[in-house]
């Protein structure tokens, strides 16, 4: 039975969609973070804005070592 559900675990579905989740999303955050940066909604210039910028960078590759992280553990611990 396991090795049925291991023969399953093909590139399509364990790592495209974390892929896709963050190759395109990825996308959209940093244009956001463009979008924000340059309507001087996150003031980069402050000290406030330098400190927020780096939390949402932080937080984004945060969230992408935690998720592969349990990819990883899912298909190679047993």
């Amino acid at each position: 039975m396991l090795d049925t559900a291991m023969s399953e675990l093909t590139f399509a579905r364990v790592w495209a969609p974390l892929i896709y989740l963050y190759g395109i999303g990825g996308l959209f955050f940093l244009g956001g973070m463009l979008l924000s940066t340059r309507s001087k909604s996150l003031d980069r210039s402050t000290k406030d804005g330098k400190m927020w910028f780096r939390i949402l960078l932080f937080g984004y590759g945060w969230y992408l070592f935690i998720h592969t992280s349990l990819t990883l553990a899912a298909l190679y611990l047993k």
